[in-house]
């Protein structure tokens, strides 16, 4: 366990001095359209807008619907901001994973992906702390879910979800440690995808790939989607699952591959999907929209690579972090 005063002092230790990251909003990227069905998510005239910059690397947005503001990270500097509309970036807790001194071998202290659970608390993977941790986000106390299968410690668990039936879906590739594969911190020889039930269960779903990433669930809880951060693989997979939540079968959702041969930026990371089914996954060249089906109806860049995205709770703006900086579009309908 965390201790809690160390919590508290951190969040003590965010002054009134903080850089707050604000940005004037400026209008930046461009929105692709392959299908005239994009017009009903995008309005032609839509555009990116910045409204935050100066990070090291922002990831990991959630939207906290009981306080109507956005969560996100910047896990190198291990710190998490909240965006709300009238008082724009400010630092939320710091550090955000972990709790002492960074030790060699650790590249990115901080948690990265991050949802909401029933409770409205927030679950997070921990990439510094190497778990999975829920955060009071009234308290800022923290509590370790998970950090070890079968003994071992995990690598550096990188993206989550919450599915409908509380099950805990992460993945956990070496990307938080400074020498990623040949870290001598590695416990572990796979890169595994997970799942952590409400009754503590953890199972291991697929450790067969080389960088497992973002992850998401359909709104049914019949589907799992993953992204393959791999520059051999960009690959969106969909597994799926049983009545208890386990992969009955995996195949091919999306490729990237002609987007990653033109150079556009980035590589399939985060994703996240509407009410409708609509998926949003961030990868070379922004985040694509597609349709449960797989149809590619259009794609929503800044210029730079895109790691994650997230919702509102109305579904009306889609918020991009992006490299350096936090950024918005507009959406009619999710």
């Amino acid at each position: 366990m965390i201790a809690r005063r160390m919590v508290l002092a951190g969040l003590a230790s965010l002054s009134a001095g903080a850089r707050l990251n604000a940005a004037a909003p400026s209008a930046i990227g461009s929105i692709t359209r392959l299908d005239p069905g994009l017009d009903r998510i995008v309005a032609p005239s839509a555009v990116v807008t910045v409204l935050g910059r100066g990070y090291k690397w922002a990831e990991g947005p959630v939207w906290v619907q009981r306080d109507n503001c956005l969560l996100f990270n910047d896990p190198p500097s291990n710190m998490l901001y909240r965006w709300r509309a009238k008082d724009g970036v400010r630092p939320f807790l710091s550090p955000s994973g972990l709790q002492s001194a960074v030790p060699p071998g650790i590249r990115e202290p901080g948690v990265n992906g991050m949802a909401i659970d029933s409770s409205g608390a927030l679950i997070a993977a921990d990439s510094g702390t190497r778990a999975i941790v829920r955060i009071d986000l009234r308290t800022r106390a923290r509590t370790i879910l998970v950090d070890r299968f079968q003994g071992k410690r995990f690598n550096s668990p990188n993206d989550l979800c919450v599915a409908p039936s509380g099950m805990i879906y992460f993945t956990d590739p070496p990307y938080g440690l400074t020498d990623g594969d040949a870290s001598s911190l590695r416990e572990l020889e796979h890169c595994g995808l997970y799942a952590l039930s409400p009754d503590g269960r953890l199972s291991l779903l697929d450790g067969s790939h080389r960088r497992p990433n973002g992850v998401a669930t359909s709104p049914d809880g019949k589907t799992l989607y993953l992204a393959l951060s791999d520059e051999r693989q960009p690959e969106i997979l969909a597994y799926a699952l049983d009545e208890r939540g386990f992969p009955t079968g995996r195949h091919l959702f999306h490729d990237m591959r002609a987007e990653q041969g033109k150079g556009l930026p980035g590589l399939p990371d985060g994703i996240k999907l509407s009410r409708h089914g609509n998926i949003f996954a961030t990868g070379p060249g922004g985040v694509h929209i597609l349709t449960p089906d797989g149809r590619a109806l259009g794609m929503v860049g800044t210029g730079k690579a895109v790691a994650n995205c997230a919702l509102d709770s109305a579904e009306r703006r889609l918020f991009l972090t992006s490299s350096d900086m936090l950024a918005v579009v507009p959406i009619r309908s999710a």
